[in-house]
């Protein structure tokens, strides 16, 4: 009998499910098997990782190649072929004018690593005054120290104190049902709250921010589409400030909202990228920081024998990440995941918006392939909801992610329109079922 007491397992009511696990034994393309043989459909692609679908073949080959080949390669002073075979195809991927790659094991390393190469960027180039960081309200940018603290969730901060990094803002965040509820796609509402950037950079001093950080859509929170006009204002302020505009696209990033990188979707382009998850399917942790060659040419001074930035990771750039991640991008190049994510996103828009008749629902909004249903909370009780939705779906063969009351989807990128149909056939029935 399998022993549940001793994995503390990661953001689960770990009481809850212990009492009535959810444990899944294999995957296979759009679907889980659970270790009492129950299938589950994934209306989520792993946790927003997952977009080509479970045990691609492709990419299980590539792993189970290079762990044959060389499993690991020291990472410092020395490196390994695949690492460098990455980092160019990847730059090839990216838009335009980022010709850097700097590797990481996660989202949450990846903002980490990319706030710390802003504050040291504003030193080498002699603005060490530039301490301070600007990130956004209901933002996720991961949960080691400076994600948390540019990220603008409460409930990740409050159980530490709000111990976080000094000299950390936050700008408002753009969801307002009064004027954008039930938006498709971008809400024509909102582009104003750009506005509050500037506002803070007058009391706090250009001289004293280093970077703004925000997700293109806020994904955790629970789908946040920018206002129209907001990202091109908040671009057009840190470049009049001499700020570095950071996207996190861990999420949003390989076709999840239509093209290959979310910046290029909406036509905005930040100084740093960082990303993560879809950049192996999902397969090995990775994660990558991107940045244009401007920034790392102002690192390369001094003796060519000096470490030009004193930051790292023993597993950056590990060659079996290396390999999945080079298998993926053929994949969406080869199998031209673009073109599907555009085709069937009007699918999915209509299917997660027919939603709305139903009980408890006070918004939806979507935007590519990424959606959310807010439910009202119970009077006393919020996120109970959510949950209820959570374990009932699984119980009828359908994995879905809630943050508090808000349902969560993010459907594969090669989703067929029955997929679609299933997903909120089961969710519309749940969701009958709760008070």
């Amino acid at each position: 009998m399998l022993n549940l007491e001793s994995y503390w397992m990661p953001y689960t009511a770990n009481r809850a499910f212990k009492r009535n696990p959810r444990i899944i034994e294999s995957a296979s393309g759009f679907y889980y098997k659970t270790r009492d043989g129950q299938t589950v459909m994934d209306s989520f692609s792993g946790l927003w990782t997952s977009g080509l679908g479970h045990c691609h073949p492709r990419i299980v080959k590539a792993v189970q190649e290079q762990v044959a080949k060389l499993d690991y390669s020291a990472a410092f002073q020395v490196s390994h072929t695949g690492a460098f075979e990455l980092a160019d195809k990847l730059i090839n991927f990216a838009p335009p004018g980022f010709e850097r790659v700097f590797f990481t094991n996660s989202g949450s390393e990846a903002v980490d690593t990319a706030l710390k190469i802003a504050l040291a960027w504003q030193r080498v180039r002699g603005e060490g005054t530039r301490i301070g960081f600007i990130g956004r309200e209901k933002g996720y940018h991961g949960v080691n120290f400076g994600g948390m603290s540019v990220g603008g969730i409460p409930a990740n901060r409050e159980m530490f104190g709000n111990v976080t990094l000094p000299n950390v803002r936050h700008l408002s965040h753009t969801l307002d049902l009064e004027h954008n509820a039930f938006s498709k796609g971008q809400p024509e509402w909102g582009s104003h709250l750009a506005d509050e950037l500037e506002r803070i950079i007058t009391l706090h001093n250009a001289k004293n921010i280093a970077a703004v950080i925000v997700e293109p859509v806020s994904g955790s929170a629970g789908v946040l589409v920018p206002p129209v006009g907001y990202l091109e204002r908040l671009r057009e302020i840190c470049t009049r400030h001499g700020i570095l505009l950071i996207f996190d696209e861990v999420i949003t990033a390989f076709y999840r909202i239509g093209a290959p990188f979310g910046c290029e979707r909406f036509g905005v382009t930040p100084d740093i990228i960082t990303t993560a998850k879809g950049i192996t399917n999902g397969v090995i942790p990775m994660g990558a920081v991107l940045v244009g060659s401007n920034i790392y040419q102002d690192f390369m001074n001094g003796p060519e024998y000096a470490i030009e930035f004193f930051h790292g990771y023993t597993y950056s750039g590990h060659p079996v990440a290396a390999a999945a991640a080079l298998a993926a991008l053929d994949v969406y190049i080869e199998e031209d995941i673009g073109n599907k994510v555009r085709e069937i996103t009007p699918l999915f828009e209509a299917a997660i918006h027919a939603m709305r008749d139903v009980p408890h629902v006070i918004d939806i909004r979507n935007i590519g392939l990424m959606g959310a249903i807010e439910m009202a909370p119970r009077p006393g009780q919020p996120g109970s909801r959510g949950m209820e939705a959570h374990v009932k779906c699984f119980e009828r063969g359908l994995m879905i992610r809630h943050a508090m009351d808000t349902l969560q989807f993010s459907p594969f990128l090669t989703s067929t329109p029955d997929l679609f149909d299933e997903t909120f056939d089961i969710v519309r029935k749940v969701l009958d079922t709760i008070d």
